[in-house]
C-alpha cells in the first residue's frame, strides 16, 4: 500500500499512517527499510518527512505478482476439485 500511494504522489508518514491504519512508529520502520532497499528518498521539510519512490518499474513488478497469484490461484482451484 505504501508504494502503490508513492507511485502517485510525494507523501508524508503522517498521510502514510491514515492510510494504512498503524501508527506512525510502524510506518517509520516499514519506510526505513524500503528507503535501505533503495526503493524510497526522504526529505525533511521542517518537522515534516516527505517520502517518495526513487524507482520507476514498481508496475512491471505489480504486474508480475498478479501473474504470480492469479496462477497460484488456478493451481490451488484445481486441487481443490
Amino acid at each position: 500500500m505504501i508504494l502503490e500511494a508513492l507511485e502517485e504522489r510525494e507523501v508524508c508518514v503522517c498521510d502514510l499512517t491514515d492510510l494504512v491504519g498503524a501508527d506512525q512508529s510502524t510506518v517509520s520502520k516499514h519506510l526505513g527499510v524500503l528507503k535501505q532497499a533503495g526503493l524510497v528518498e526522504d526529505r525533511k521539510d521542517g518537522v515534516m518527512v516527505y517520502y517518495k519512490l526513487k524507482v520507476c518499474c514498481l508496475q512491471g513488478f505489480w504486474d508480475c505478482i498478479e501473474t504470480v497469484l492469479a496462477q497460484n490461484l488456478k493451481v490451488q482451484q484445481a486441487v481443490l476439485r
